[in-house]
């Protein structure tokens, strides 16, 4: 009888990570952060069908980076438990953390007791109906959850991304400036994202109850063309004394630099100077 082959546990974990690693980080990135009305979730994804942003629940959406088939199974699961425990509870009761928590425990599982972990990275996201109240979930591939506070990078390449939102991230920015710090965190410095390789949704408390709302090609465009509120600034027009300051010269002088001030008559007219003499009393009116 042949022994089977053993592997130590360590290098059998260590090797199965690096796999799920490895096909995670060819998959294009995605970026979800949080704006003054909401969270916003940008990914890049030429494809018009096949999508890696959707609607979970009301306030509750969904990003996934890997394998599509495995991450939009994941996706149709958290339907099916948010339906059925809205439906025998009631829908207050569906919330991201939840979500988050059996998505992490399915994907320990799967990562501790099968021969092939899942090659995904999800998101769940759940948007606040006050700002700060906004909940962010990264979910690892096996099973590790991260709670986020201002944004997520999911995908390949999340280093330095992040590393490019660090700095571009200012708190309470416009959807406008928020959508352009993630395109361009994106793209990096030495590649430009086009809208139509671009899948953007956002999570908007002011819609109501159905938060989610898919932002089309169109409106992606003309949000990308806005100028931030931080760049839109340039230098300020000088003001209107400072401008006849500029053009008239020093005070008391005249455009071209003489000395017109009034009451003032020109040495010429002045006659000659008393040279310690005694002055002229004054008048009195």
């Amino acid at each position: 009888m042949t022994m089977p082959f053993y592997v130590a546990p360590e290098q059998f974990m260590k090797d199965k990570a690096d796999f799920a690693r490895k096909n995670i980080a060819r998959g294009r990135p995605l970026v979800a952060t949080v704006y003054a009305d909401g969270v916003l979730i940008c990914s890049e994804n030429p494809s018009r069908s096949l999508h890696k942003v959707s609607e979970i629940y009301d306030r509750i959406a969904f990003g996934g980076v890997g394998k599509y088939n495995e991450f939009d199974q994941l996706r149709r699961a958290g339907v099916q438990h948010a339906d059925l425990k809205g439906y025998q509870f009631s829908r207050d009761d569906v919330d991201a953390r939840s979500l988050a928590n059996l998505y992490a425990q399915y994907m320990g599982a799967v990562f501790t007791h099968e021969m092939k972990p899942l090659e995904v990275e999800i998101l769940v996201v759940e948007v606040g109906t006050r700002p700060g109240e906004d909940q962010m979930f990264h979910i690892l591939y096996d099973g590790t959850v991260v709670d986020e506070d201002r944004f997520t990078v999911l995908g390949g390449e999340a280093e330095a991304i992040a590393g490019r939102m660090v700095r571009a991230y200012r708190a309470g920015w416009p959807l406008a400036e928020a959508l352009v710090a993630a395109v361009g965190a994106l793209g990096g410095p030495e590649r430009k994202v086009s809208p139509h390789e671009l899948e953007v949704a956002v999570l908007d408390r002011r819609n109501g109850r159905r938060a989610f709302r898919r932002v089309l090609e169109a409106e992606v465009a003309g949000l990308l063309a806005e100028k931030p509120m931080a760049e839109a600034g340039g230098k300020a027009a000088p003001e209107p004394s400072e401008a006849g300051a500029s053009a008239e010269g020093p005070a008391g002088e005249g455009p071209a630099g003489e000395k017109g001030s009034a009451g003032e008559r020109p040495t010429s007219e002045a006659g000659p100077a008393n040279k310690g003499g005694p002055t002229e009393p004054e008048q009195a009116g």
